[in-house]
C-alpha cells in the first residue's frame, strides 16, 4: 500500500494530486508520500493554497496509483455524469 496526498486547488476547486514537486490534475502523476506524508499534509494546509488536503491509501498499478476508496477513485477520474468531461490520463472510477 502507498499513501497519496490530494486536495482541491484554492483558485479553481479542481481535484489535485501531489507529484513530489508540484500538483497535478492527473491521478496517474501522484507519488507515494511515504512516512513524510503527515508533515507534508501539515505544510500543505499551512500554505493555504490547497483546500481539503488529505492523505489517502492507494495501491500501485502499472497504470498509476489506484485509491482504495471509491470516493477517491471518483475524485481522481473526474465527473461521472459526462465522460467527455473526464480528465486526460485519469484512471477509470471502477470498483
Amino acid at each position: 500500500m502507498i499513501r497519496l496526498l490530494t486536495g482541491n486547488a484554492l483558485e479553481t476547486g479542481d481535484v489535485v494530486w501531489w507529484t513530489g514537486s508540484t500538483w497535478s490534475l492527473a491521478l496517474r502523476d501522484a507519488v507515494d508520500v511515504g512516512p513524510g506524508g503527515d508533515a507534508l499534509l501539515a505544510q500543505t494546509v499551512a500554505a493555504e493554497r490547497i483546500t481539503d488536503a488529505a492523505l489517502v491509501d492507494a495501491e500501485p498499478t502499472p497504470d498509476g496509483p489506484r485509491p482504495r476508496t471509491m470516493r477517491e477513485r471518483v475524485r481522481g477520474a473526474g465527473p461521472t455524469i459526462r465522460r467527455d468531461l473526464n480528465r486526460p490520463n485519469s484512471t477509470e472510477a471502477t470498483a
